[in-house]
């Protein structure tokens, strides 16, 4: 979710995403990585907020398939809230979904008013860590949980060379944070039973997979969104991302933290 509203994802990259990662995904890993986030919760009859609902997969999953009583989907870009409000209504699930298009900021939302805040690879282009802890504390209701996966770096400080070049062919005005730095502002905010889960083993090996679809027997279905020069370029993303996988520095986390 952009902090200045402005448009990383038109129609062609969300298409391309989907086709990547499944129907309503822009993420890795789809349904199953949203199973372990939520393992261990109780999700039916809950009230979610979903930061950076992205193309409405996973509203729609909290909805359907666990139970949610209502899914309050926030996201900045008008593209993107168009097709997953589209989603929504082909699912049939208006009545407990509500996607809303949001300025960067604090959630438009009251104070203990919803049971999980969740997001899934979108608060990387949230660089306030501190603020967006602050916030998802004072929207849960006690006993609340701030449930999430992000991109994160391992280190503070300047990025690698190889860190810094993959950032900057990704262009998706990345704010990546260190794990210490994600636990320090849930601490500050107020948060207990916090913990952190590193992802780069599991995506290291998925990304090489991926990479090898871009290239090989899956390009053509990739190009029935992309044209060659656009689908070569993710290509370039996926080689450097591969760099800072492997080197560990680019380490995806799963974290979560509970409202006393």
């Amino acid at each position: 979710m952009s902090t200045t509203g402005e448009e990383h994802y038109p129609q062609d990259s969300i298409l391309f995403l989907e086709k990547m990662w499944g129907d309503g995904f822009l993420s890795p890993g789809g349904p199953e990585e949203v199973r372990r986030l939520l393992s261990g919760l109780d999700v039916a009859g809950r009230t979610i907020v979903d930061i950076g609902s992205g193309a409405g997969g996973i509203p729609i999953l909290l909805a359907d398939r666990y139970g949610a009583a209502s899914v309050i989907g926030l996201d900045v870009e008008a593209t993107m809230v168009a097709h997953a409000r589209a989603k929504v209504e082909r699912a049939g699930l208006q009545d407990r979904i509500e996607i809303r298009r949001v300025e960067p900021g604090p959630m438009p939302l009251p104070d203990a008013s919803v049971d999980i805040v969740f997001s899934k690879d979108s608060i990387v282009h949230i660089p306030d860590k501190e603020a967006l802890a602050a916030d998802a504390f004072r929207v849960l209701k006690p006993g609340g949980w701030f449930v999430a996966s992000d991109w994160l770096i391992f280190h503070d400080g300047e990025p690698s060379p190889g860190m810094a070049d993959y950032i900057a062919k990704e262009d998706l005005d990345f704010g990546m944070a260190s794990p210490a730095r994600y636990r320090r502002a849930l601490e500050a905010a107020g948060f207990v039973d916090i913990s952190l889960t590193n992802r780069n083993p599991w995506y290291r090996t998925v990304a090489r997979e991926e990479l090898a679809r871009l290239e090989g027997a899956g390009r053509d279905a990739f190009l029935t969104v992309l044209d060659e020069a656009a689908l070569d370029e993710q290509v370039g993303i996926w080689r450097a991302m591969i760099v800072v996988f492997d080197s560990g520095e680019h380490c995806p986390h799963h974290f979560r933290g509970r409202k006393p």
